[in-house]
């Protein structure tokens, strides 16, 4: 049975349509790429799913219930949102950032107790954002603060976590490190897994089903192989690919095929 669903999802922003008609579904321990081109409405979908934003039509469900009429802690204590763009967080210390992920099990004047503090060690050490503890947020760099957002949200202990561009400012190895840590959460602990990717051959790696946006609409979703098809990205991206097979997992891989071959010098 499917953890959080959206049906027939229309999201119009003054004139503009940017979701118009999605309907998806999340089954517990999944692990799902929202993929697309630019302005395609990812983003605005996950903040659907989250809860934060109110859709013109449709409607979206945590647990067989309407999101919206769930209280922001309640929804909280089921799903973690890591944001694209991350706020300074008022100066906080990088380990205060990772503790407010505690806040939604908090009673109204209940303090953090030992499990609180023992869930925001572990979540920065899994990260490792354990030596950023003590440092200001704000001066943390683009890749140092989003390891802690997303230790945030594992501190958080919920159902789903949900991730806009989670590799974003990442270098390949955190980016490896990281959907290596979420995989190992979503296959050990069941945790269910919708991350907004750009980068196609990422998604492919990691993620066992894929949903592929274009101007609003969902033109294709399956398995990556299913998606992943040259037409298929040839008419969402406007862009000529060669797909091929990753060599080790054999998932699909997108070769971009320049539009004009360079002319390679002679040799003597």
């Amino acid at each position: 049975m499917a953890l959080l669903t959206a049906d027939d999802l229309q999201v119009r922003l003054g004139s503009r349509t940017v979701l118009d008609g999605v309907t998806c579904a999340f089954t517990p321990g999944s692990f799902t790429g929202i993929v697309g081109p630019n302005g395609s409405g990812k983003t605005t979908l996950l903040r659907a799913l989250s809860g934060v934003m109110s859709p013109t039509a449709g409607q979206v469900c945590l647990d067989g219930r309407p999101i919206r009429s769930l209280p922001p802690r309640a929804r909280a204590r089921q799903i973690a949102v890591v944001a694209q763009h991350l706020a300074d967080e008022f100066d906080f210390t990088a380990e205060e950032v990772v503790a407010m992920g505690r806040y939604p099990h908090l009673g109204r004047w209940r303090s953090e107790g030992p499990t609180d503090r023992t869930q925001v060690q572990q979540a920065m050490a899994v990260t490792g954002t354990a030596d950023l503890a003590s440092r200001r947020f704000s001066s943390l760099s683009g890749g140092e603060r989003q390891r802690v957002a997303i230790a945030r949200a594992l501190a958080q202990q919920a159902q789903i976590v949900l991730l806009d561009e989670p590799s974003n400012h990442l270098d390949v190895r955190h980016v490896v490190s990281l959907f290596d840590l979420l995989t190992s959460l979503n296959r050990e602990q069941g945790l269910t897994v919708v991350a907004v990717l750009h980068d196609l051959n990422l998604a492919a790696l990691y993620c066992a089903r894929l949903m592929l946006l274009h101007r609003g609409q969902m033109v294709a979703a399956g398995r990556p192989a299913e998606v992943l098809q040259p037409e298929v990205i040839n008419r969402a991206y406007g862009s000529q690919v060669m797909v091929t097979t990753h060599p080790l997992t054999g998932t699909p891989q997108v070769v971009l095929v320049p539009a004009a071959q360079p002319v390679l010098p002679a040799c003597d």
